[in-house]
């Protein structure tokens, strides 16, 4: 079978650069979605490195939207860990430390895990938080998902060889990385690269800079 469509590429000259224009991508997609019927925007995080980034830029980048609008985001995350909320491990307590403070999204629209709960438990519970959260959605639905890639293309805490992976992968190229997997069924899928990450690529991508 052959490999499916890459997406639309960007390079940029630095991660300064990458970070601001994905912040500005975020805001983007929050106006259009608060203007459209539904009237609110859901956005799912990963963790790593993407939490320092948007707590530099994205604060900015969304200010001029004002309060109101962001009292109608809900957040959810895209990969956590089974940790308490203060450890250095856990995906939303860094987002509630570096940006969340900072954003006056209500609490109650952040989907977080019960940390307190056995892994079984804190799953079922979170996909019912989730349920809740996209009513009238048979799949919930994220209006925008911020995935970071490993260095050795995991992406969502799904590594390469994971059995999970064997289960969905049948008649694809042999052994893709998992970031290589994901391929949205509605709306688009963009990669926001730095230099260092996109200097052995062959395919088409567009390149940025503001210098």
């Amino acid at each position: 079978m052959a490999a499916p469509a890459p997406g639309l590429i960007s390079v940029f000259s630095s991660p300064q650069e990458l970070g601001a224009s994905l912040a500005q991508l975020v805001a983007q997609r929050a106006a259009c979605c608060l203007a459209g019927a539904r009237a609110r925007f859901a956005l799912g995080l990963s963790g790593g490195s993407l939490v320092s980034m948007l707590a530099r830029e994205l604060p900015a980048a969304v200010a001029p939207a004002g309060p109101v609008s962001l009292a109608r985001w809900t957040l959810g995350f895209c990969d956590e860990r089974l940790v308490p909320f203060d450890h250095a491990e856990s995906t939303y307590g860094l987002y509630r430390t570096h940006l969340l403070s900072r954003l006056p999204i209500p609490e109650s629209q952040v989907i977080t895990i019960n940390p307190e709960l056995p892994v079984e438990e804190a799953a079922e519970d979170y996909a019912k938080k989730l349920r809740q959260a996209f009513q009238g959605d048979s799949i919930p639905v994220f209006d925008l998902l911020i995935l970071g890639v490993g260095p050795d293309g995991h992406t969502c805490s799904l590594f390469p060889d994971h059995p999970l992976l064997q289960r969905i992968l049948e008649d694809q190229e042999e052994n893709p990385v998992p970031a290589a997997l994901v391929q949205p069924h509605t709306g688009k899928l963009c990669w926001f690269l730095d230099e260092a990450a996109a200097r052995l690529l062959t395919v088409p991508f567009e390149k940025h800079s503001t210098l």
